[in-house]
């Protein structure tokens, strides 16, 4: 776990440390996330009530989980954590690239990165916490994703937003199913007089603000041309598909190694 971190870490995107957000980053963070079609049907698929979080001394018992429902949470979590690094790798990637042929753009790509940065120290800190074992594929991974990065930030700043937009529209997918399937859980345990529980009630609170931060990467990609690649819907299709790919690899090399 410690090794998979602090490669990361050392693979950071070679960004001046001294350079602060700019006017162009604070009007980025401030932006209201504007309307388009991907964003709105991730938005609709994941239309669910803010249910308030219980009293920080709920007297309720708390839900205990299935062993179905267990298995579901440790798979989440590692393919969150896989994915996260993946996020890394392809800004760290994409980077050199885009920066040297668009100044403008490095306070927007550091704000990308740092966010991602943050989702896989997130994910990192769940699974040491519950001790699951982290991909075993990360050289795979690493590579994949490093060439992914690199090759569309080589090919313009349409192409590296168009991958962007392509990896974010998995991946907000990807986390609103684990919100609704949270949702569902809670559901169950209040008509049942019970609570989620601190510890499930905070993931569900990190999912949902990560999923609305991968969705802003994908606003900001839009903003940036990303449809104007060159062949966009061959270029966000193999993306797509690939991202679909990892996931199911790494959902069904969990499952496998948990059932032996």
């Amino acid at each position: 776990m410690a090794s998979i971190a602090s490669r990361t870490a050392l693979a950071g995107p070679a960004l001046p440390l001294k350079a602060r957000i700019t006017p162009l980053a604070f009007q980025l963070q401030a932006r209201s996330r504007k309307s388009n079609g991907a964003k709105r049907t991730l938005a609709s698929s994941a239309a669910t009530p803010q249910d308030e979080a219980p009293p920080e001394h709920d007297s309720r018992p708390k839900k205990v989980l299935t062993k179905a429902q267990k298995q579901f949470l440790d798979s989440a979590l590692r393919v969150n954590q896989a994915g996260e690094l993946a996020a890394t790798l392809i800004y760290t990637s994409q980077n050199p690239p885009i920066i040297k042929a668009h100044p403008h753009l490095r306070p927007l790509m550091k704000h990308m990165y740092d966010q991602e940065a943050g989702h896989f120290k997130t994910f990192n800190g769940l699974l040491a916490k519950h001790r699951i074992r982290p991909t075993a594929m990360y050289p795979v991974w690493y590579a994949a994703s490093s060439l992914l990065g690199w090759s569309t930030g080589v090919m313009g700043r349409e192409a590296a937003m168009a991958c962007t937009e392509a990896v974010e529209t998995e991946i907000g997918d990807h986390y609103n199913s684990q919100v609704r399937e949270l949702l569902v859980w809670k559901k169950e345990a209040k008509d049942k007089g019970e609570t989620l529980g601190p510890e499930l009630e905070a993931l569900l609170v990190d999912i949902r603000r990560i999923r609305d931060e991968e969705l802003e990467h994908l606003d900001h990609a839009v903003e940036q041309d990303a449809k104007e690649a060159n062949p966009y819907e061959l270029l966000t299709g193999v993306i797509r598909a690939g991202c679909r790919g990892a996931i199911w690899v790494n959902t069904l090399w969990f499952l496998a190694a948990m059932h032996p």
